[in-house]
């Protein structure tokens, strides 16, 4: 237990220089897992209060009890945006959970998904099978490997959709918030195409944010947009997404074409309907309180 970060004993508190001067916590009931990656340290507990908890390097990736508001909102933000989307592309996302959701589209052909730690996606598997249940849909390529790499190796124009799972632009995730990673990404998708990346808190990271429109403004053509969700478990409880579009047939993301909500047949590799998501909370979901609004309104459509 010392490795394990925290100020009252028995808890775990997540601290971090991205979010100083404040820490959230949860009681550990007991822990299940802790092991070095050769890229992060991996530990899951059982809490008291949020089920199992994935942690990689200190950091809070996922509770059973909240995980919902975050893979549902990243993968169907983008992909209830475009008419029958069929080959996707997942970096990160390693315990599964996008590709679950992902798995709910009929038209769905090919999913690929880049995960640079093999440590998190077994972990997932044995602690976590209701998210990494994805991983069961014949459709999923799993690429264990650096997605910057596997991007720059993929034929032009490939995917209908590219969603960005990452932790936070520290570590192994840095070069997923830099232009380069940004202009390999618009190179892999089709005219028309989308991306949706994890884009921070409007909460503790403006400038970070502020960052990421701005490359994204010099790279997509198509539309540019910042959507938010909230996550109990996640640093203010707030976590925002990035939705862009290449030039090509255009993309309005506050105004989904696809009900999945319709689709209550294939929940694909789901149990069933989505838990968080709907189509008005997913136009809801791009309204910014003013003070956002007034940094990144003349930025974005």
């Amino acid at each position: 237990m010392e490795s394990i970060p925290s100020v009252i004993p028995g808890w775990f508190s997540e601290m971090s220089p991205m979010w100083p001067g404040e820490a959230h916590s949860l009681k550990i009931e007991k822990v299940l897992y802790q092991e070095k990656s050769e890229y992060q340290s991996v530990l899951v507990f059982q809490s008291s209060t949020y089920g199992k908890v994935l942690v990689l390097d200190g950091v809070i990736q996922l509770t059973e009890r909240d995980e919902c508001a975050y893979q549902e909102m990243i993968s169907h933000l983008p992909l209830c945006s475009i008419q029958n989307p069929r080959k996707v592309l997942v970096i990160g996302g390693g315990d599964g959970g996008v590709l679950r959701e992902v798995s709910r589209y009929p038209s769905m052909e090919q999913i690929d998904i880049c995960e640079i730690d093999k440590m998190v996606v077994d972990v997932s598997k044995q602690f976590f099978p209701a998210l990494a249940i994805g991983f069961e849909d014949p459709r999923v390529n799993l690429h264990i490997g650096d997605g910057t790499a596997f991007l720059k190796s993929v034929t032009e124009g490939t995917y209908d959709a590219i969603i960005v799972d990452s932790s936070d632009p520290i570590g192994p995730a840095q070069e997923l918030f830099k232009k380069p990673f940004f202009e390999s990404v618009g190179r892999a998708l089709r005219p028309g195409g989308v991306v949706c990346t994890q884009a921070e808190s409007i909460w503790l990271h403006m400038h970070i944010i502020e960052d990421i429109v701005n490359v994204c403004r010099q790279i997509f053509k198509g539309s540019i947009n910042y959507a938010w969700t909230t996550v109990p478990t996640y640093p203010s409880g707030v976590m925002g997404f990035m939705l862009c579009s290449t030039e090509g047939p255009f993309v309005d993301f506050q105004r989904p074409v696809y009900n999945i909500e319709e689709n209550t047949e294939n929940f694909g590799n789901s149990k069933g309907p989505p838990r968080f998501y709907n189509s008005e909370i997913h136009s809801a979901a791009f309204c910014l309180p003013s003070f956002a609004k007034r940094v990144l309104q003349p930025e974005i459509n």
